[in-house]
């Protein structure tokens, strides 16, 4: 493909990586946060330093290796063939789970709105699929058109809710961060489970390399839109969610299903709470949009590879990886139907565990790859850290996402070796 012809420039990829970033948990962690009180801007510290070091060393190996990919070429060029397909294997898996995560959230956005919409988990389930399938199609209808969708809902995103924020700010009662811990837990288990779940928020900053074939002028474009889309979201979603903490009761705030929405409305009334509503679900869309994007994108460069099943590469005539965007969207169906019966809190924070436990790997595989494969010693001393704070978030993930996320990477080794047969 060439220059002229990439369809990404630098806003449509630092688009990517902000809308990638700002979809459900900025709206819904809250909800997940509240037992923590105000103890989680521990968490967020952690996760926002943790997030630049390892934006930085993407950006770096995108500048050594601008392919299409993005973790999985990072891996498997640093390391060989087996850890790139367990690094595309994992970080494919992660992209699914988070379509279904940001599937669910959208079902909150819209229950907000139209509560009968959402009033069984039948319905509920129904809304986000609905979500879900609307994405697809357009990833379907190609790459240009799902970019510009992409760069069109990030602006009516993040907008809205830096406004929020420092509006909201001014409204905060203090009387909620009190006590700071209210949990019961030493603070450095609360560091542990907040790391784990502040990181959904972050997860998306690798984004602009994944498509990186795609995009113009690469090593520098891929690098800068790497580093600016995760300070931006970064900075947006830590004033969001810990504004919301200090607007409500955290017994309130733990029910809600739209948490950032609820907060609007106690301020200003229900029009308002319908206006962050209708803001959350056009951020749920980017983000869904985004993500079938990449959970196209990253198996067929493995499966141009050799190391996925040749399907996976497979284009229709507007350059669009049918297959991949068709498995990926299916995959995310399955698990938002069979855990249907949970609440949606309670089935999104499940589907966020597993999307970052699967994540961690990919993470851990760039870190290293930079440290073993890189230079410039400023550039390795935050590899080094980058590679430190994905082990650490890795330990609070919580044992039930580990072993499905480790039992979901061994079920695709038979595929790999039968692949290589």
């Amino acid at each position: 493909m060439t220059t002229s012809h990439r369809p990404l420039g630098f806003w449509s990829a630092t688009a990517l990586v902000v809308g990638s970033m700002i979809g459900s948990g900025t709206f819904l962690l809250p909800a997940t946060l509240a037992p923590y009180g105000a103890a989680t801007l521990v968490g967020w510290g952690i996760t926002l330093c943790g997030a630049l070091l390892l934006a930085v060393t993407f950006a770096r190996l995108a500048r050594r290796w601008p392919q299409t990919g993005g973790p999985y070429v990072f891996a498997r060029n640093a390391f060989g063939e087996l850890p790139g397909f367990v690094v595309a294997w994992s970080y494919w898996i992660s992209m699914w789970c988070a379509i279904a995560a940001i599937a669910v959230a959208f079902a909150g956005s819209v229950g907000a709105i139209f509560p009968a919409l959402t009033a069984t988990p039948v319905r509920a389930a129904s809304c986000g699929l609905v979500a879900l399938w609307l994405c697809a199609g357009v990833n379907l209808v190609g790459l240009r058109e799902a970019g510009r969708l992409q760069l069109l809902t990030t602006v009516l995103k993040v907008v809205p809710l830096l406004l929020f924020g420092l509006v909201a700010l001014w409204f905060v009662d203090t009387r909620h961060y009190v006590p700071f811990n209210p949990s019961g837990e030493s603070l450095g288990a609360v560091a542990g489970a907040t790391v784990a779940l502040t990181l959904w928020a972050m997860i998306g900053l690798e984004a602009a390399t994944v498509p990186a074939g795609s995009v113009d002028d690469a090593p520098r474009t891929v690098a800068r839109a790497t580093v600016a889309g995760t300070a931006i979201a970064g900075i947006a979603t830590v004033l969001a969610c810990t504004t919301v903490l200090g607007l409500l009761p955290a017994d309130v705030l733990a029910r809600s299903s739209a948490p950032m929405a609820d907060a609007a409305a106690a301020l200003w009334g229900p029009a308002a709470g319908v206006l962050l509503a209708v803001v959350m679900a056009v951020s749920c869309v980017g983000a869904l949009n985004g993500w079938t994007l990449l959970s196209a994108q990253l198996p067929m460069a493995a499966a141009r590879d050799g190391v996925l099943p040749r399907a996976f590469a497979r284009e229709n005539g507007r350059g669009a990886p049918v297959f991949g965007v068709i498995v990926s969207c299916l995959l995310a169906t399955v698990l938002v139907i069979c855990n249907y019966n949970r609440s949606l809190v309670d089935l999104f924070k499940f589907s966020v565990l597993l999307s970052t436990a699967a994540t961690l790997l990919p993470y851990l595989a760039g870190a290293a790859a930079w440290l073993w494969r890189g230079n410039g010693g400023a550039s390795r001393l935050a590899a080094a850290g980058a590679l430190a704070f994905s082990l650490y978030a890795l330990g609070g993930i919580g044992a039930e996402a580990l072993l499905w996320g480790a039992g979901l990477i061994v079920a695709g080794l038979p595929i790999y070796f039968w692949l290589r047969r």
